[in-house]
């Protein structure tokens, strides 16, 4: 009987001993690392359409933060922040560009990494969008709280910027 008992507070202290520093794990709070700048994570706040509101973001064009969930219907287009705010969200990657077009070189490393974009692939964020910015020196890739800034949309680490995180997301809270 008294071995049973030692047994059982030696087991009881190997649990309270693991329950203590699985407390104090953060494996979970890291960004996960990769190609590009992190960038705080400001959340994914959805707000509602109507009413004014001044949400002032700490990267231009915004990686993250408080948005109005407006779906990315064409690209290659002037995208507002909250389409690419609700892009990056879903898992989708931007890439803001000045000037009137896409460079041809963009168009074709969004169609190499993710196909031709439709609504549906960016619904289910599973799209590269091109999204004019006028102001947008050289190319800025985004994708959820990260960003990438080159000068010539030739360069070649947009492409593993794209691949990396493509798919990936605001994190689940």
């Amino acid at each position: 009987m008294t071995a049973l008992l030692a047994l059982a507070l030696a087991a009881g202290a190997v649990l309270a001993g693991v329950l203590f520093f699985a407390a104090r794990d953060d494996a979970g709070l890291a960004a996960p690392s990769g190609p590009g700048r992190a960038l705080p994570d400001r959340g994914a706040r959805h707000l509602p359409r109507a009413g004014r509101r001044t949400i002032r973001y700490d990267s231009g064009p915004p990686a993250s933060g408080p948005h109005v969930p407006d779906p990315v219907l064409v690209d290659g287009a002037l995208l507002s922040d909250d389409q690419i705010v609700h892009a990056l969200e879903l898992g989708n990657v931007v890439i803001a560009y000045g000037g009137g077009r896409p460079p041809s070189s963009l168009r074709a490393l969004a169609d190499q990494v993710a196909g031709p974009f439709s609504p549906v692939l960016a619904a289910a964020g599973q799209a590269v969008i091109l999204a004019r910015r006028p102001g947008v020196r050289g190319v800025v890739a985004l994708a959820w709280s990260r960003d990438l800034r080159v000068r010539s949309p030739a360069d070649p680490r947009l492409g593993g910027f794209a691949e990396a995180w493509l798919g990936r997301g605001a994190p689940r809270r």
